[in-house]
């Protein structure tokens, strides 16, 4: 897999009926290892490692329903009442983060109605916060600490 733009780590990764297979710490099982969650495994590992956010308050694959369709999230940060804080997007590093990526994860954003978005393909990252009483969005130089949020 290739090298990101994220701190290294000792993944767990295994082959199981001939496809190589991920552990995700997340939902504690292991998933296919594709590029999308080769980034997400790393970025997670970088929150949780380096961000210091708690890994019981990050939930990955989670569903929302948008307009009578279900979506899925890649990954959602909830503070300690359980109320969502931050989506994170994942694209494989060979996709580009344009604005239909930013559109994307502001349709799941109309259901969750988080403060922060964030958005990488494991070699740029983008986090932007929203101000809902402005109804504007700034976006930030960097991924906030979880006690920054």
């Amino acid at each position: 897999m290739l090298t990101l733009n994220l701190p290294g780590f000792a993944p767990k990764v295994t082959e199981k009926d001939g496809k190589r297979t991920i552990f995700d710490p997340v939902r504690r099982k292991y998933v296919a290892l594709t590029p999308e969650e080769w980034v997400r495994q790393h970025f997670v590992n970088y929150l949780i490692s380096f961000k210091n956010y708690p890994k019981e308050l990050l939930a990955n694959e989670v569903f929302v329903k948008l307009n009578g369709t279900s979506k899925r999230c890649d990954t959602v940060a909830y503070n300690r009442f359980l109320a969502p804080l931050v989506i994170v997007e994942y694209k494989a590093p060979t996709v580009s983060i344009t604005n239909a990526v930013f559109d994307q994860i502001a349709r799941y954003n109309m259901v969750l109605h988080v403060e922060y978005l964030i958005v990488s393909n494991g070699l740029n990252h983008y986090c932007c916060k929203i101000d809902y009483n402005n109804q504007t969005y700034v976006f930030l130089n960097g991924i906030p600490g979880y006690d920054e949020l």
